[in-house]
């Protein structure tokens, strides 16, 4: 990786851009073709670091994933067809592809090791662990965090039905995988809503009642073999709609984003805020809604965000601040405590990089605020060894005077290969 990318200001940003094929969906697509009965078609799967990571894994899981135009092909081998593996499974700086696999992985015969680089080694894994052993699964991790072994079991794990602590989709989709190797239904509620992707790809059954959303899998069902087509990845297209939006006379056009509903929660916010975004050609694809962005600069103004659409745009809260900062008023971002836990302390990463800058910004346990409407100066960024911060200061760094110092800009490429290419190319 780089070890910094100076970014200069730009006056406007014009052009098309295809992003990278969806994170989530690609971890989860190749995972479930992995278990399914049969052979499954994976169309678009990315060549970003994370779900490289869940690929590689399966590999030494025992399945043969083969190359065909593009595509690939993935010849599943049941619930119980997984092989022990040669050794440890790395799941590189993949936070998703270690929280699901070892839902699948409690319910097998073999022990397994999972590592991960420094960045993983420290995120918390208890909030795995915890509904794992209460499901009858056996696990070790140092305090809470990776490596993290699973030790092989005969038996069926046991169904529970659990409630989510806090809002989070990798945990509910570790524990509704590991429902697939227990005895009778498991399920998990959830009182907000996070992403559904698992449930939607699954076909699980989900339902309402009162402030509850219950989830549910059946133990001995496999996935069904099929066609996986992956869009274009909304965590991505984020960073685009937001530098769009500030600087004056851009116009950029976005095709075949992914529009989960519980993904876009920063486009409701952004047009909240004043952005011209526009959705065009909505269409479904893998059970997943699609579209094509449209996206003009616009004046943005600062406003409140907090509650119920904190999960659905998490990711998306460095850039959200980015926006704030050039926006009129005070944008204050509150019940966001998860992002101490990312790549990064993202909070306490976005309050530095900011300030460097010259923004104006208030620090809390669970978020931030950002006084907007001032100009901000170039500085050097760390990134942390996170993507996300590395992007959004990127585009912090084309709105303003001087340069801006990008330290490990090639973290990006976990998420968004060429992110800095595409840039350049838009100016």
């Amino acid at each position: 990786m780089s070890i910094f990318r100076v970014i200069e200001g730009a006056d406007s940003l014009v052009g098309n851009v295809d992003v990278p094929a969806d994170k989530s969906i690609a971890h989860r697509s190749i995972l479930f073709a992995a278990i399914s009965e049969g052979t499954s078609r994976v169309v678009g799967f990315p060549d970003a670091a994370d779900p490289q990571s869940s690929l590689a894994c399966v590999r030494a899981l025992g399945v043969t994933v083969e190359e065909d135009e593009g595509d690939l092909v993935v010849h599943g081998q049941g619930l119980q067809g997984l092989k022990k593996p040669a050794g440890d499974l790395d799941c590189g700086n993949s936070g998703t592809t270690m929280r699901l696999l070892s839902g699948i992985l409690a319910g097998q015969p073999f022990d397994t090791r999972l590592i991960g680089d420094a960045s993983l080694s420290v995120r918390p894994m208890r909030r795995i662990i915890d509904p794992l052993q209460k499901m009858g699964a056996q696990l070790s991790a140092v305090d809470g965090h990776a490596p993290l072994v699973i030790f092989g079991r005969e038996a069926p794990l046991k169904a529970i039905s659990y409630r989510l602590p806090v809002a989070s989709a990798q945990v509910k989709s570790c524990v509704l995988l590991a429902g697939l190797y227990a005895d009778g239904e498991t399920s998990v509620i959830e009182s907000e809503a996070s992403r559904d992707h698992t449930e939607r790809m699954l076909g699980l059954s989900r339902f309402e009642t009162g402030e509850d959303r219950i989830i549910s899998a059946t133990g001995g069902v496999a996935p069904p073999a099929r066609i996986w087509s992956i869009p274009g990845d909304f965590s991505a297209a984020a960073f685009l709609l937001v530098a769009a939006s500030l600087l004056e006379g851009s116009l950029i056009r976005l095709p075949r984003v992914g529009l989960n509903p519980t993904r876009t929660g920063l486009m409701d916010v952004l047009r909240a805020m004043g952005a011209d975004i526009r959705v065009e050609n909505e269409r479904e694809v893998s059970g997943e809604p699609i579209g094509d962005l449209v996206v003009k600069s616009a004046q943005l103004t600062g406003i409140r965000v907090d509650g119920d659409i904190i999960p659905n745009l998490i990711d998306e809260i460095p850039i959200l601040a980015v926006a704030g900062a050039l926006a009129e008023g005070v944008t204050e971002i509150r019940d966001a405590s998860e992002l101490r836990h990312k790549e990064s302390d993202r909070i306490a990463a976005v309050v530095t990089g900011l300030r460097a800058m010259g923004a104006k910004v208030e620090e809390f346990e669970d978020g931030l605020a950002i006084t907007g409407g001032s100009t901000l100066t170039g500085a050097d960024i760390a990134t942390h060894h996170d993507h996300r911060i590395a992007m959004a200061f990127a585009v912090a760094g084309l709105t303003a005077t001087g340069q801006t110092r990008i330290q490990d800009a090639g973290i990006a490429d976990v998420s968004f290969p060429g992110f800095f290419d595409v840039l350049d190319a838009l100016r």
